[in-house]
């Protein structure tokens, strides 16, 4: 409960990474008292963030402060999970009669394992974008393609596969171009238990062109990832991200706190000193190369031409189709494909 239980006045910043170390979807907060004052859900953090806070911003004003409740020793497991299933909470705190938070009953706790796994899968297509040089990844790259360099006993591939086989995915379609033979034969090799499709380019078509030879493949939105990074969130939320809010493109964005170590001056118009600002730090939200898509998007992409996905975002949006962006915390997000990522890879998994 260390991580889950918080209490006002720290940042959505904070408030994202106790999520995203304590593996839940919501935090309990509570008083000094330890009185529950509300609850805190990843989609209340999004909310905020899109609405235009900064996440160095207090969670004072964010979070829920009449959540449900369970009064001890005054429920049944039944009608636990029936709270659970009507309302798709993922956790529910206990409380005692006079507001003390008492202890907070989980989903997985709740729910028995046939259950959880039925409520967790999503066989959607995935695609992954395989088929580039890795040029950041030297020496590597100049013996193996970028997907197969080796993070403990896997290729990059695979740690990425995983993830998306562990909510029920089974479709995957790699796009590839250098040393695409080998890509090819390592899973020969490796006789996955997983539907593998090669989707080849002739020449390199940028981060996106070559998505249109799958134009008519899909009948419902997709994933697609750049083969170089690893996203530690919660899939499926991603996708019903993407549905619920009728968005034709989502792009997963982490957020990011950059530090200038040094104090920046301000100049007035007279161009004399204004100001001088001591190690200003700014918040960005970064593109971390995870997507979903609608299939109808893809007819926006010219066929045989260098195109990238930001080409393709920018092309819908002056189309007017609607561009969602999926926040998560910094440490969610791994860029596998530049050195010093790579080694905090080899630290986290």
């Amino acid at each position: 409960m260390k991580k889950i239980v918080v209490q006002l006045g720290i940042t959505i910043r904070q408030a994202m990474k106790n999520l995203s170390q304590s593996g839940q979807k919501c935090l309990v907060i509570t008083d000094e008292e330890n009185i529950l004052l509300g609850t805190l859900s990843d989609g209340d953090l999004r909310k905020a963030i899109l609405k235009g806070a900064a996440i160095g911003d207090s969670i004072d004003n964010f979070y829920q402060q009449k959540p449900t409740v369970l009064v001890e020793g005054k429920y049944s497991l039944s009608e636990a999970k029936k709270l659970f299933l009507q309302h798709n909470f993922d956790l529910v705190p206990i409380v005692s009669e006079n507001g003390v938070l008492e202890d907070i009953l989980l989903l997985e706790s709740i729910l028995k394992n046939g259950d959880n796994q039925q409520k967790n899968k999503l066989d959607v297509p995935v695609v992954i974008m395989a088929g580039g040089k890795g040029t950041r990844m030297e020496p590597f790259t100049k013996i193996l393609p970028k997907p197969l360099v080796p993070v403990y006993e896997k290729p990059i591939i695979e740690h990425i596969i995983e993830r998306f086989k562990n909510i029920g995915c089974s479709d995957f379609h790699l796009t590839v171009n250098y040393k695409g033979r080998i890509l090819k034969a390592y899973f020969e090799e490796l006789q996955p238990d997983y539907r593998i499709k090669f989707v080849e380019e002739q020449e390199p078509l940028g981060t996106a062109g070559s998505l249109r030879f799958l134009d008519g493949k899909f009948s419902h939105p997709f994933f697609v990832t750049n083969c170089d990074i690893i996203i530690k969130t919660d899939y499926v939320s991603l996708y019903e991200f993407h549905q619920k809010g009728v968005y034709d493109i989502t792009l997963v964005a982490s957020a990011k706190e950059y530090i200038i170590p040094y104090g920046t001056c301000e100049l007035n118009s007279d161009g004399h000193l204004s100001n001088i600002n001591e190690k200003p730090h700014y918040d960005f939200l970064i593109n971390t190369g995870l997507y979903v898509l609608n299939p109808d998007v893809l007819e926006l992409i010219p066929e045989n031409k260098f195109y990238h996905i930001t080409h393709l975002i920018e092309d819908a949006k002056n189309l007017g189709k609607k561009i969602g962006v999926f926040p998560i915390d910094e440490d969610a997000w791994i860029d596998v494909g530049q050195w010093a990522e790579y080694r905090r890879a080899m630290d986290q998994l």
